[in-house]
C-alpha cells in the first residue's frame, strides 16, 4: 500500500478531487479539510510548548467552525470552498491536540494518585 493511500485511509478521507488541493497537476491524497487537520496537528504540537496555559473553552470553541461548516454542507445546499475547509481543519487539528493532551495528562495524574494512595 502506498503512503498516499495509507494517509487517506488513516484519516478516513474521501479524497475527492473537487475538494482537494492540487500539486503539479495532481490532487493531494487528502481533501482540504483533512489537509488542514493534519497541519493543525503539527501546529498544535508546537503550540503545546508556546502556550502552556490554555483555556479548555477556547479549545472547544476552535472546534465549532469545522463542525458548523460540516453540518451546513450536510443539511443545506451550501458548499464551502477549499480555503474555508483548510482553515476550519487547522483550527480543529490544533484543538484536538490540545484536548487529547489534557485527557492523557489527566489520566496519568489519576493513575499516579491511585498508585500513591494505594488503590481506589
Amino acid at each position: 500500500m502506498t503512503g498516499q493511500k495509507l494517509l487517506a485511509l488513516a484519516f478516513h478521507c474521501h479524497g475527492r478531487p473537487d475538494r482537494s488541493f492540487f500539486f503539479r497537476g495532481k490532487p493531494l491524497p487528502l481533501c482540504a479539510r483533512c489537509t488542514g487537520i493534519l497541519a493543525g496537528y503539527g501546529i498544535g504540537l508546537l503550540g503545546l510548548f508556546l502556550f502552556p496555559g490554555r483555556s479548555l473553552w477556547l479549545e472547544l470553541g476552535m472546534m465549532i467552525p469545522l463542525t458548523a461548516d460540516g453540518f451546513l454542507q450536510l443539511y443545506t445546499p451550501y458548499e464551502s470552498k477549499n480555503g474555508r475547509r483548510l482553515v476550519t481543519g487547522i483550527l480543529f487539528g490544533i484543538a484536538l491536540v490540545f484536548i487529547l493532551t489534557r485527557v492523557v495528562n489527566h489520566g496519568y495524574q489519576l493513575g499516579r494518585s491511585i498508585r500513591i494512595n494505594g488503590g481506589i
